[in-house]
């Protein structure tokens, strides 16, 4: 939204009836819920509702775009068809099933909730928010979203996209991270599912809009259900809504990976079980903080190597590394470690930048191919 005045902000801040709660409940709810029955986009957890489906595909959501979400959430629910299948599986091979999804902490955290459904529900996944908030990995929002959209439960929920439907809605300026906002976002939403007919399909409905019709950069206020009842568009005050950013210090760190290939089969190590990436596989790597020379870097290595020399490099950023991939390729005699055929690959859990190294190791020369410079 566009900025106001210092004095009109200062009435926001003060005047009840600028900061007043959404006008006709009941007829938001009810737009939101019709245009939602209609133009709600096709997903495949919204096929077979069911507290697992619903469980798995928020944890998946977080952070990641629909788009990427969907072909996973299929494979995932293909491999891990009950909450008691995923509970029994192994932790590496929930990782392996996740790969391309990325923040790999909300793996471990739904194969952790899957295990306290077995262990405390008898393996169903609980209806209320009180008992889904007691799992790993679910606050409010996730409890909430489950609640309501599985079960029923009139429970409201808010995310970014919710709160930023309901601020330009009633008119109100204000940052969604906000405790402030957020609180009053919690309110105002409580207010809408108690005067909607059909909590599941007003509460995903506002999802569906601030994700598809008023995003934070370009609405399409002649989409909206609700642009009649928007005091932002009514004001002329719908515009950008632009999020304060927050400096972030990012480490500069260099992974060398050695990649050691012996016929159709590469030579993998296993992470720590913490940090980075933690208990994923990669190819023979040393971290250091700085670049290393091939000479710097084979003491440096586990194994005794012949033909040591550096392919190339590239970046990977993380949320808060800039993480330096420094490939490099060798050969070596010894047969110790885990050598993973090109068939077997996909069985182990590799982080994104090492799957493509591994990749790029086993797809031969093409003749168009440039070649790729080597140091001694």
């Amino acid at each position: 939204m566009t900025t106001r005045s210092p004095s009109t902000r200062r009435r926001n801040g003060n005047d009840p009836a600028a900061t007043a709660a959404l006008e006709r409940p009941r007829e938001v709810a009810a737009a939101v819920e019709a245009w939602f029955a209609r133009a709600g986009r096709t997903l495949p957890w919204r096929e077979v509702r069911t507290g697992y489906t619903a469980l798995v595909s928020e944890f998946m959501l977080q952070q990641t775009q629909v788009s990427r979400v969907v072909p996973k959430f299929e494979e995932f629910m293909r491999r891990f068809p009950t909450v008691a299948a995923l509970a029994a599986a192994d932790e590496q091979a929930v990782l392996a099933a996740w790969q391309g999804l990325g923040y790999y902490r909300r793996a471990r955290l739904l194969h952790a909730a899957a295990k306290a459904i077995v262990e405390r529900f008898g393996g169903r996944v609980p209806e209320t928010v009180d008992d889904l908030v007691t799992l790993p990995g679910v606050g409010r929002y996730t409890a909430g979203s489950i609640a309501s959209i599985a079960f029923g439960q009139r429970v409201p929920i808010v995310d970014t996209n919710v709160a930023r439907v309901l601020l330009r809605v009633a008119g109100r300026e204000g940052a969604s991270g906000d405790p402030a906002i957020v609180a009053w976002a919690w309110d105002e939403a409580t207010r809408l599912v108690e005067a909607a007919s059909d909590p599941a399909r007003l509460n995903e409905g506002l999802m569906e809009l601030g994700a598809t019709v008023c995003p934070a950069s370009t609405p399409a206020c002649l989409l909206c259900p609700l642009a009649a009842l928007c005091r932002a568009r009514a004001n002329g005050e719908v515009g950008p809504v632009r999020a304060k950013p927050t400096p972030t210090r990012r480490t500069r760190v260099y992974h060398h990976v050695v990649v050691v290939r012996r016929g159709d089969e590469l030579l993998l190590e296993r992470r720590a079980s913490t940090g980075l990436w933690a208990s994923m596989w990669q190819a023979p790597t040393v971290e250091h903080d700085s670049l290393l020379d091939v000479d710097e870097l084979a003491p440096r290595l586990a194994l005794r190597v012949t033909g040591l020399s550096r392919v190339r490099e590239f970046e990977h950023q993380t949320s808060h590394r800039t993480v330096v991939f420094v490939v490099h390729e060798a050969r070596t005699r010894s047969r110790d470690g885990t050598w993973a055929a090109r068939a077997a690959l996909a069985e182990y859990p590799l982080s994104n930048p090492m799957r493509r190294i591994l990749a790029d190791a086993l797809t031969p020369p093409s003749p168009n191919r440039p070649v790729r410079a080597r140091s001694s």
